[in-house]
């Protein structure tokens, strides 16, 4: 079995943080920005673990429909948020031709 990892910024260094994390089995990864920023002076080739994350939100976020969740049902919510991740990944693909925008 592999082992979780769960990376977070230093909100969530507290005592009742930490012991959520640990009783769900998790190996914490608690890092401060200060010292990320010390890391990445010495590794500069070396990104942040947060930043996938942090960047996924900024990607959903610019769907409006979903920000701001005007569907009632979750199954319909649900879907967009499948359709919205369809679309992500598919300008994410370098092609000729911008099928999206036209």
């Amino acid at each position: 079995r592999r082992s979780k990892h769960l990376c977070a910024d230093a909100g969530y260094r507290g005592k009742g943080a930490m012991a959520v994390i640990l009783a769900h089995g998790y190996i914490p990864h608690v890092v401060s920005r200060k010292s990320e920023a010390a890391q990445k002076k010495r590794e500069p080739k070396k990104k942040a673990r947060r930043w996938v994350v942090e960047a996924c939100h900024g990607w959903f976020n610019r769907f409006r429909k979903l920000l701001v969740r005007y569907e009632k049902l979750e199954h319909t919510f649900l879907a967009l948020n499948h359709l919205a991740a369809a679309i992500i990944a598919l300008r994410k693909i370098e092609l000729p031709v911008n099928i999206i925008y036209g």
